[in-house]
């Protein structure tokens, strides 16, 4: 059995048996047999189905955020505007998959040759807890759009989250087999992936889990998206608008109790400003409402599950024996984890080097642009960048120095069905959303008539 588990109390909540080898058959001869008429439906049956799903994520936005949070402990408005953004971006889809899949001509030598883009067939979804919708709506939205069949295997302490999905799917009109959840543990993500009747897979989780799966996915030569996380930092120049910066950070940093993978994780400051932007920031950390995440007022829950929470701990008291500060916070108890700023840390540190996974942030001071830029690239991580200036030409100049795959300029790092997101280096490799989303799972056909 696969059991969740509220990690504010403790409680259970529910249990789901786990799916058979036998089970797991019959789900993929289901789903590839459905792809068969699938990828001849038209753009405009696809679009009333992903846009009654996104009516269905309206309509019962209360129903399926309070299950998020029971599950994972985020706070509840937050799942609200989780489940929200779902919707966006199944209508995103709904109204622009034809034209980004469109025919592109090419002029060439003969009649007429273009190229198109014609779905591949199953796809495998493997999908954290952290944001247990969004991470699978906007893989699902975009893949069905195409004309390919969506498989998920989600992380065991959503599976209510995950059947709520598949549920989603079903309510909206969508054939049966177009997306199923399979409960199951990891351990069956490789049989999945080997499968000749799945073509594909796309993972958001950790580094170990990512090189798992891309190195199944390349024996099998099947292709892969990873999106394995980042400890994107946040760089104030001494031009900023530090109350607007302040203000800016402290939500990159605090959201989802920190548990995001594009969270900015480390504050560089130039050291004209940091004891003023330090004071403004402390303070607003300290006005943040930690308590019940089913409460409208918290703003800080707790983290999914205990380890992680000493997890955190750990690296905190590593880089202290390092020789960092603990500024504010610094105390966990079970699952919660305080509101946390560490100073005096440098590059080698812990908070520095590795991702911290919740409410801790790291404090770095930087004399000028060369030494931010070093600082922001010495992370083996790339998956964005925020920076804070009111040059504004400064800053889109600069922009190129940065290995990651976004900056952000006066604003944090943040997801949009509309701009393409995903990182380098072990951050991984490949896009989601927009028209280059859409086009990871497609067969890009070259049709030359003489």
């Amino acid at each position: 059995m696969i059991v969740s588990r509220n990690p504010y109390n403790g409680k259970e909540i529910a249990s789901i048996k786990e799916y058979s080898k036998k089970d797991i058959d019959e789900a993929l001869e289901v789903a590839d047999k459905r792809f068969q008429s699938w990828k001849k439906t038209s753009f405009n049956e696809r679009s009333k189905l992903m846009m009654a799903a996104a009516a269905e994520l309206k309509k019962n936005k209360q129903e399926y955020a309070e299950t998020i949070t029971l599950e994972m402990g985020k706070p509840i408005t937050q799942a609200i505007a989780e489940v929200e953004k779902c919707a966006w971006v199944c209508e995103y889809y709904a109204e622009n998959a034809e034209q980004h899949l469109a025919k592109e001509i090419i002029k060439t030598d003969a009649s007429k040759s273009y190229t198109s883009f014609e779905p591949i067939g199953i796809v495998l979804a493997v999908m954290p807890w952290n944001y247990p919708f969004w991470q699978v709506f906007r893989f699902a939205a975009p893949a069905l759009m195409a004309g390919n069949i969506g498989v998920l295997k989600h992380a065991s302490n959503v599976m209510q989250s995950a059947e709520n999905i598949q549920k989603i799917f079903q309510r909206a009109g969508f054939p049966k087999g177009c997306f199923q959840n399979l409960p199951i543990g990891s351990k069956k993500v490789e049989d999945i992936i080997r499968d000749k009747r799945v073509k594909a897979v796309t993972l958001t989780g950790s580094k170990p889990a990512g090189s798992a799966v891309a190195s199944v996915a390349g024996e099998e030569i099947k292709k892969s998206v990873l999106e394995l996380g980042g400890s994107n930092a946040l760089v104030v120049f001494k031009d900023a608008n530090i109350n607007k910066a302040v203000d800016t950070c402290v939500q990159a940093r605090f959201q989802n109790t920190g548990q995001s993978c594009i969270a900015g994780k480390r504050i560089l400051l130039q050291d004209s400003i940091a004891e003023k932007f330090l004071e403004l920031f402390t303070k607003q950390v300290r006005e943040l409402k930690s308590g019940d995440p089913l409460d409208k007022e918290t703003y800080i829950g707790v983290l999914a599950r205990e380890d992680l929470a000493k997890d955190l701990e750990k690296q905190v008291s590593k880089s202290v024996e390092q020789g960092a500060k603990v500024h504010l916070g610094g105390i966990r108890n079970g699952t919660y984890y305080e509101p946390t700023i560490i100073t005096g840390v440098t590059k080698d540190m812990a908070v520095f080097k590795e991702e911290t996974f919740g409410p801790v942030i790291s404090v770095t001071t930087f004399k000028d642009e060369e030494e931010a830029v070093e600082l922001v690239n010495s992370s083996d991580f790339g998956l964005g960048v925020s920076v804070f200036t009111e040059d504004l030409k400064f800053a889109e100049d600069l922009s190129p120095k940065f290995d990651d795959g976004a900056v952000f300029i006066n604003e944090l790092v943040k997801s949009d069905p509309r701009l393409p997101f995903g990182g380098t280096k072990i951050s991984g490799y490949g896009r989601e959303l927009s028209i280059h989303g859409i086009r990871e799972f497609v067969n890009r056909k070259t049709v030359y008539i003489k």
